[in-house]
């Protein structure tokens, strides 16, 4: 299968049994993504921009069936199922958190898998994902706060976030 355009995602993303709120925040995703997308090819990056819309749009795919932190990895199944491109495959895998290594994976019960964004397109995904709140956009400090709060300042996922954060801001930097 080709990549999809945008209504054949929000097609994909409606069949599949997301709700309105999850369509409005797969869009909101994908307007964020475009933005930072489009400024990292002003600033001279290799950006496939049909990729990232498709990925954002399709990234939450797996919350037609649970909400849980396994929903990257049950959209990639469906994903998988409906024949989308691997690329699309992988941004909707590895966009929870910022990532989640292997070892992390399992102690999560995931099935056996990468979860950690790698290219540019998986990793403008993950990070328009934590800028999303409703129909707007919110500091990235205020998504690594809850994570904080919620899995302790410790953990290794804030880390990962901050990293994120730091990468791409640094490629936004260089322009």
């Amino acid at each position: 299968m080709s990549l999809p355009g945008r209504g054949e995602a929000l097609g994909i993303l409606r069949d599949a049994g997301c709700s309105r709120g999850v369509v409005r925040h797969c869009v909101n995703v994908a307007g964020l993504a475009a933005r930072i997308g489009g400024e990292l090819v002003d600033a001279g990056f290799d950006v496939d921009l049909a990729l990232v819309e498709a990925g954002a749009l399709l990234h939450d795919l797996g919350r037609s069936v649970t909400h849980g932190i396994g929903h990257g990895a049950v959209g990639g199944e469906l994903a998988r199922g409906l024949g989308l491109p691997l690329a699309v495959v992988r941004i909707i895998e590895r966009h929870v958190g910022a990532g989640i290594p292997a070892d992390e994976a399992l102690e999560l019960g995931l099935p056996v898998g990468v979860y950690v964004p790698d290219s540019l397109e998986e990793k403008l995904v993950c990070y328009a994902d934590k800028l999303a709140e409703g129909a707007g956009e919110v500091e990235f400090g205020v998504t690594v706060g809850r994570m904080a709060e919620e899995l302790g300042e410790d953990h290794p996922a804030v880390a990962r976030m901050w990293a994120l954060h730091g990468e791409i801001v640094g490629m936004l930097g260089s322009r």
